[in-house]
């Protein structure tokens, strides 16, 4: 392994919030994992900080509309590192044919996404989400703190932030509060989640390497994103890409979903 000081501070710093995480909530807490780059730096973080028996179980928020790449990673990693794996589906929206096409994206994200993650909680009664979100992925999540709290309406009152006094916010006893958002990743880029995942030796979706000039940045639902012009297809030449680009990482996303007001509007119903 290439040592590297400053990753190290990274995971480091992580680590220890995925530990304080377990000791406050233990059988109430669970990691949304969706097989991108940063929920799986997550789970592998997880990992680590358990010594490879990781505790914890994970959550695919399955919209129907994932790549199929997306679920052939799925079914290889979570067998391979043994998790403990629940897929949440909004069932009734989906019998009911909720799509992009003919609700709106808007639409489709909170009851595909938002509402099953709701339906998920109540049914095993959760209290905390390690959330796999960066601050520099887009100016809302920008707003976010390591320890967010929701209200019982599944609310994000973006416009009263604590300050990231996040060891005293986390133990709040506030009656308001339904459950937290722990994002362990926030201090990181994303350059430095490539970097990591090349010195940890972690296992990528294919999406993200360039074929025939073109790759995914970000992967989701395959509706929703679009390949953006590349050449990189391995990490190295992504990271040297990053170095250089002045592309937004989310630009491949649906445009009109990523607009900084859509997108503010969404999470503070509780998209992740």
């Amino acid at each position: 392994m290439i040592n590297n000081p400053y990753l190290d501070e990274l995971e480091s710093k992580s680590i220890y919030i995925i530990r304080e995480a377990y000791w406050k909530y233990r059988q109430k807490l669970v990691i949304l994992w969706s097989m991108g780059k940063d929920s799986t730096a997550l789970v592998h973080l997880a990992r680590k900080a358990f010594f490879g028996d990781l505790p914890i179980p994970v959550i695919h928020i399955d919209t129907g509309f994932k790549f199929k790449q997306i679920y052939e990673f799925r079914r290889k990693y979570a067998k391979a590192w043994d998790l403990d794996l629940k897929i949440a589906k909004n069932d009734i929206a989906l019998e009911k044919g909720v799509s992009p096409e003919n609700a709106g994206r808007f639409t489709c994200c909170t009851q595909l996404k938002t509402e099953a993650l709701r339906q998920v909680i109540q049914q095993y009664g959760l209290r905390a989400l390690l959330v796999a979100i960066r601050r520099d992925e887009h100016a809302i999540r920008a707003k976010e703190r390591y320890f967010s709290a929701r209200d019982k309406s599944f609310k994000w009152d973006y416009q009263n932030q604590p300050l990231e006094l996040w060891a005293e916010h986390y133990k709040t006893k506030d009656e308001t509060v339904a459950h937290l958002r722990i994002h362990p990743l926030l201090h990181w880029r994303e350059i430095d989640i490539w970097e990591y995942m090349k010195r940890e030796s972690l296992p990528v979706v294919g999406l993200y390497f360039a074929a025939r000039g073109r790759r995914y940045r970000s992967i989701g639902c395959q509706c929703c994103c679009q390949p953006i012009p590349s050449t990189a297809n391995t990490i190295d030449k992504i990271i040297r890409e990053l170095k250089i680009t002045k592309i937004s990482e989310r630009s491949g996303r649906a445009q009109d979903k990523e607009r900084e007001y859509m997108m503010q509007k969404l999470r503070s119903l509780g998209y992740m």
